[in-house]
């Protein structure tokens, strides 16, 4: 393992990226990276890190600031549960803390929103102790060096994978170990068909000899993907040029987000029934619109509706055009807006 493990470190030094939570051992900086980087490219995440540590330079910061704020400064990032995570634990470290990071990997793995992985991550990073590291990029890298068939999603392959990133940890430097294997994984051994005769491991990779290198890692089963039909109603009015939101309290997607009032149907052959029934009030603004996310795919309409005499209108409030930007949106309403917002506004 010695022998792979300078092959890896001799890698990382030559092709690494530069990135700024790399070159820092803030603990603040370094979550909040890790926070950032869950369901994100790094190329996207990047940005947001910029802009977080730019607005909140310290966890007080971050956790004087209102939850609305948060989310509008998160917005287009996605899994908006991290947003209201990480300013929750900003707000529990502040008052618990005394605004101090936890320093050890129990305490840290403590925090709302963080797990196993991130809090590794953060005792690594930050502090340099030995803990290993385990995302996406480490099981490609290990399940293919040792042709390990065990499901990365099961309890026994979790538990099988730890056991041998901890095995294959180098505790004299974990930190700059966790980098360089994850670094690896991103760039080197990427999914699909990496390039295996310049891989530098090629003559050590259990997968290359056995020819299974597309076939790792394995995962016992994709999670089900469920379909969603919203019909968004857009009340614009052009007189003072400010529009229709509601907030969404409820438990789930985008909470504590605004959207325009909507009706969710069980299928797209009812939201269309809707539609015709009530033909000569309604005005199909845009196309159907479908948004992935990673567990459910959206299907919205979004149309003008003459009468304010539905329910659905209940609890929405009149927000001006000029400060629709202090308004947390999912991607989906703020790109309906980008879109088609222009079309209405009154000119001067």
């Amino acid at each position: 393992m010695s022998e792979i493990q300078s092959v890896i470190l001799q890698w990382y030094q030559e092709n690494k990226r530069d990135l700024p939570w790399r070159r820092t051992k803030n603990p603040y900086f370094i979550w909040l990276s890790e926070i950032i980087l869950q369901q994100t490219r790094v190329a996207q995440g990047m940005s947001y890190y910029e802009k977080f540590i730019e607005k909140y330079p310290k966890i007080e910061s971050l956790a004087a600031a209102s939850e609305q704020d948060v989310l509008t400064t998160w917005q287009g990032l996605g899994y908006y549960s991290r947003a209201r995570n990480l300013h929750a634990t900003a707000k529990f470290i502040t008052q618990e803390y005394d605004g101090v990071f936890p320093k050890s990997y129990s305490d840290i793995l403590k925090l709302k929103g963080v797990g196993e992985y991130t809090a590794a991550a953060i005792a690594s990073f930050a502090f340099d102790l030995p803990h290993a590291v385990v995302d996406g990029n480490v099981f490609r890298v290990l399940s293919r060096l040792f042709n390990i068939e065990s499901p990365i999603d099961s309890t026994e392959g979790k538990k099988q994978f730890a056991l041998l990133a901890s095995e294959f940890l180098d505790n004299n430097q974990p930190a700059l170990f966790n980098q360089a294997i994850m670094e690896f994984g991103a760039l080197q051994c990427v999914p699909g068909s990496p390039n295996c005769e310049a891989c530098p491991l090629v003559l050590h990779c259990e997968a290359f000899k056995l020819k299974t290198v597309t076939q790792l890692p394995i995962k016992k089963g994709k999670t089900k993907i469920r379909n969603r039909y919203f019909l968004y109603f857009f009340k614009f009015n052009p007189q003072n040029n400010t529009l229709l939101l509601r907030q969404k309290t409820e438990n789930d997607i985008w909470k504590n987000m605004y959207e325009f009032p909507k009706i969710e149907f069980s299928s797209l052959e009812n939201l269309k029934a809707f539609c015709d029934q009530n033909r000569t009030q309604i005005q199909l603004i845009s196309p159907l619109q479908k948004h992935i996310l990673s567990h459910q795919h959206l299907h919205a309409q979004f149309i003008s509706y003459s009468s304010s005499n539905l329910e659905v209108f209940n609890g929405s409030i009149q927000i001006p055009i000029v400060e629709i930007d202090t308004y947390p949106l999912p991607r989906l309403i703020d790109r309906f807006l980008e879109e088609n917002l222009a079309s209405f506004l009154q000119e001067p």
